[in-house]
């Protein structure tokens, strides 16, 4: 099993567990976080993210997989749609980013409304340098949240960002020597919280100008997967 999922004192927990591909995933397995999040979400407030190997947090797309990958499948990019999926849920999200966090294993991170990071933590866009971009929300949710230079300086410069900076960036929490206690105690602290305030808060928060950036991202996409795949 490469999603596994379980309720604790009433928080969410989903695990990635594909050590065997870095936590990589494919169209099965973007499929099973969809629906074990959209299953969580309906009783859990908050969901926690995480791997179940502390190495690595997700490795993003199975480069296997995206080779096979058409411009059609960019139109309609799955991993854009899950990972928007999440931003927009009701439900409160936790990503615990434990190790490499690459291409749409960064951008699964960014997609939740909250990170805690632990020390050997690293976040990474890689794309431009295959010939594709980032187009499952990273052109568009990483400048939102850290400015257009930093940004740049990933996805274009090929650049990363550490554990240090990360949290120094205001990306996400410092995780301690336990990211998932700290995890823990955060979603603990916010199911406390009215889910309806919640929630519209968060509603409030995440634009309608998303919706213009992430057609950008798959139509770009497409022209680039004709190329990349070809």
């Amino acid at each position: 099993m490469s999603i596994q999922s379980k309720i604790i004192n009433g928080i969410g927990h989903i695990f990635i567990d594909r050590p065997e591909k870095a936590n990589a995933y494919d169209r099965v397995h973007l499929d099973a976080l969809a629906s074990d999040f959209a299953r969580l979400a309906t009783t859990c407030p908050v969901i926690v993210i995480a791997s179940a190997h502390p190495r690595f947090f997700c490795a993003g797309a199975d480069l296997d997989a995206l080779k096979m990958a058409s411009p059609a499948d960019a139109k309609n990019l799955r991993s854009q749609a899950v990972f928007s999926g999440i931003a927009r849920s009701a439900a409160i999200s936790i990503a615990v980013v434990e190790g490499s966090a690459i291409a749409g294993g960064c951008e699964l991170a960014l997609a939740t409304d909250l990170r805690v990071i632990g020390a050997d933590a690293v976040f990474r866009l890689p794309e431009t340098s295959l010939g594709i971009i980032p187009a499952a929300g990273g052109c568009t949710r990483l400048p939102a949240m850290l400015g257009e230079a930093i940004a740049k300086t990933i996805i274009l410069g090929g650049g990363e960002i550490s554990a240090t900076q990360a949290v120094a960036w205001g990306l996400g929490v410092d995780g301690g020597d336990d990211p998932m206690g700290t995890a823990t105690q955060w979603a603990k602290a916010i199911k406390a919280r009215p889910a309806e305030a919640q929630a519209a808060a968060k509603r409030i928060i995440n634009t309608a100008a998303e919706d213009r950036s992430l057609r950008d991202e798959r139509e770009a996409q497409a022209i680039l997967y004709a190329k990349f795949s070809g």
